[in-house]
């Protein structure tokens, strides 16, 4: 009987324990087992070189040939064309920071253009002394070491020392999140507020522009031709005087009534530019004017310890006038009330109705215009209308007195 004695069976049980955990100690480890956002900090430690070394070149080569000619009629273009381009790269890394490093990062203002600089000399100008072009500059100028230092060290650690790359692409990256926040970023809250005030003005410049067109629209086609028709109706009733005065006298009746309503049509039109009332006696009165005008009843209320500057006194009579047009068109209200007031640096307008509501400035309608308008002023536009109503329209614009405070 061939029976395998225990102490046997004991000693082949703990080689096969023993082999089985050398074999389990012999497993190649997981060395790649990052997460994602590791592996995108090392991808952005990697390409560090190669745009380091592109960056240098570009930055050096437009460098030393404008500083070179600087004396010559091409070497400030020069310059301001490389300084475009700078801009490029930092608008370039700037986008690559947010998808490699999740760095939030707002774009800085745009470059002015000739026509909005008075010309080729004032964009030269401002592009020569633009801040951001010259930090763009800044940056891809020192990238270059810093590149070849991410470089060599990502490299290594990917075969030598893996066990701590992630630790070390996060402390390099801190160091890029740095660099690009220092030198890539807007440099302050009042450069991200030129920005929005340059987006504004071609609203306020495409708003002025519209305004002429309609100046020119109503005096062509309202008291300009009416002027040309009384002239020609007097000339025929001049040509009549002699052989039928009655009929001349008819003609000129009505060449009088076409004086009244050709000096009517200018009013209006005066009254649209701006109004006399309003240079002469103020907001209250001019508002109290328009309220009469509507055919709803509206009751005024103007509370202010001085008067504004002009232009934003205009700003204020003109929204409220095309409010209270709107609520005669469309609001189907019963009545109307119309308050001013200052709170502490800003003008207060509200203008409030019991119509049906649903008025709302993403319809591309009246109210969106305005809420242009005063933003482009750096002022505020809220609707609150609900379906049923009531509407409630309250702008904000800023103060500024007619001393200049």
């Amino acid at each position: 009987m061939n029976a395998s004695s225990p102490t046997s069976e004991t000693h082949d049980s703990a080689d096969s324990a023993e082999s089985a955990g050398s074999a389990g100690d012999r497993l190649p480890p997981a060395r790649f087992a990052f997460g994602a956002q590791t592996w995108k900090e090392v991808a952005h430690l990697l390409i560090n070189l190669p745009e380091g070394i592109i960056g240098f070149l570009y930055v050096s080569l437009w460098l030393y040939a404008g500083v070179a000619l600087s004396v010559t009629v091409v070497g400030l273009p020069l310059l301001a064309l490389g300084l475009m381009g700078s801009r490029l790269l930092g608008r370039l890394e700037r986008g690559r920071a947010r998808g490699l490093l999740g760095v939030r990062i707002d774009e800085p203002s745009p470059l002015a253009r000739a026509r909005d600089t008075g010309g080729f000399f004032g964009w030269l100008w401002a592009t020569l002394k633009d801040p951001v072009a010259w930090r763009s500059t800044l940056y891809a100028f020192i990238r270059l070491p810093w590149g070849v230092l991410t470089f060599s060290v990502v490299l290594v650690s990917l075969f030598v020392a893996w066990p701590v790359l992630g630790h070390l692409a996060r402390g390099l990256t801190h160091v890029d999140r740095a660099m690009v926040r220092g030198l890539l970023c807007p440099s302050s809250e009042l450069e991200r507020r030129v920005a929005e005030l340059e987006e504004d003005r071609g609203v306020v410049v495409d708003t002025a522009a519209a305004d002429l067109r309609r100046i020119e629209r109503d005096l062509h086609d309202g008291a300009q031709a009416r002027l040309v028709a009384l002239a020609m109706g007097l000339g025929l009733a001049k040509e009549k005087l002699e052989q039928d005065p009655e009929a001349a006298a008819r003609m000129v009746d009505e060449a009088h009534g076409e004086v009244k309503l050709a000096l009517q049509e200018l009013r209006d039109l005066a009254r649209g530019i701006h109004p006399a009332v309003l240079t002469d006696r103020g907001l209250d009165a001019a508002l109290s004017s328009v309220a009469a005008r509507c055919t709803v009843p509206v009751k005024v209320s103007v509370d202010l310890p001085a008067r504004p500057a002009p232009a934003i006194e205009g700003i204020a009579y003109f929204t409220v006038s095309e409010l209270l047009q709107n609520i005669s068109k469309h609001s189907h209200a019963h009545t109307a009330r119309v308050d001013v007031w200052r709170s502490a640096n800003r003008l207060m307008l509200q203008v409030r109705d019991d119509g049906r509501g649903g008025a709302s400035t993403a319809k591309g309608t009246g109210l969106a215009g305005l809420a242009e308008r005063l933003g482009s002023v750096d002022g505020v536009f809220v609707v609150d209308s609900p379906a049923g109503g009531p509407t409630t329209v309250t702008a904000e614009l800023p103060w500024r007195d007619r001393t200049g405070a």
